[in-house]
């Protein structure tokens, strides 16, 4: 494909134009839409009022950010204006959001969000991001939403994605037919093709884990990490503190992601359908793999949308040795 194929044709012509492909577009630009807006506003942060906390505190317990709570509002409300969306699960909120009103009544896609991932860091000028997953509902969209429609593993996905919001705004995604990279062109208000069929390289050599937290760790995570320090290995640490960024870099240049259970989050701290599948989606797209130490990501059926998970992910050959 031309390099100035943008993103709204690059997923017509890779779903060939069928009448359930424009619904799925139609997602997916609501999306890439929403992240327009939340680029501008990240790159006017210093200029605005949108730095320090909100006051409150997410469905994770967390401190939530001016920036968790704007973007929150505006991904929510773009994906309101489709009439194709049944429902909405983000990291802000306890429930899962369903619309069902009259303009959602043939609605069948399921979407959920980290509206922004690492938004500690844009207080100092650093990477953060917004990572997604879409299902497709299972039941028709005239009954009532069951669990079998919104807890679904991640191998039945029909989309996932994230967005970098760093030197250069950059949406990578895949509809389950590899995975490209898009690059936001400022003056065109267009994402610009700019990184086709994304593979992990066939060597790696970063590994991405925050090392503080090493007194909490299992003494066969722990030999795992010193096995990558030790002499002739060539293994580099590289760590960002945000999910998506990190991610993002071992994508392009070999890596492993790993965020493991601990004695203080014995059920590991990321979320799984907010987290865990729309990367491992991404990675096995891309020819990596994901687990959580057991199985794989997209194997394990959720039982709660805010449900937590350990995640190693990234390049097949690093990924296989987590046991």
């Amino acid at each position: 494909m031309s390099s100035l194929t943008n993103l709204t044709r690059h997923l017509l012509e890779l779903e060939e134009f069928s009448p359930k492909s424009h619904q799925l577009a139609d997602v997916i630009n609501q999306l890439v839409l929403a992240s327009k807006l939340l680029s501008r506003d990240i790159n006017r942060a210093g200029l605005t009022s949108i730095l320090g906390s909100a006051g409150s505190i997410n469905s994770s317990h967390q401190e939530q950010k001016k920036l968790d709570v704007i973007a929150n509002d505006i991904f929510l409300d773009l994906m309101k204006q489709s009439p194709y969306v049944c429902a909405v699960g983000t990291e802000e909120a306890e429930e899962l959001i369903v619309f069902d009103d009259a303009h959602h009544q043939q609605a069948e896609y399921i979407v959920y969000m980290d509206p922004v991932d690492g938004s500690s860091n844009i207080d100092v000028n650093v990477s953060i991001g917004t990572n997604f997953v879409i299902f497709k509902r299972r039941s028709a969209p005239t009954q009532s939403l069951t669990p079998e429609d919104y807890l679904q593993p991640g191998k039945q996905a029909v989309a996932a994605g994230y967005i970098v919001y760093g030197s250069s705004t950059i949406l990578v995604y895949s509809t389950g037919k590899g995975v490209n990279g898009f690059t936001l062109d400022q003056s065109l208000g267009e994402y610009i093709l700019s990184h086709p069929h994304i593979k992990y390289p066939d060597t790696a050599s970063i590994y991405s884990v925050n090392e503080s937290y090493s007194p909490l760790w299992p003494e066969p995570f722990k030999k795992l990490i010193e096995s990558y320090k030790a002499n002739g290995q060539n293994f580099t640490a590289r760590y960002i503190g945000s999910l998506v960024a990190d991610f993002h870099r071992n994508l392009l240049k070999g890596g492993i992601y790993l965020y493991p259970a601990d004695t203080k989050n014995p059920q590991g701290k990321l979320r799984l359908l907010y987290e865990g599948i729309p990367f491992a989606y991404l990675a096995e797209q891309a020819g990596g793999a994901a687990t959580d130490g057991k199985q794989a990501i997209l194997e394990i059926i959720p039982t709660e949308i805010h449900q937590k998970t350990p995640l190693f992910v990234g390049n097949k050959n690093l990924v296989s040795q987590i046991a």
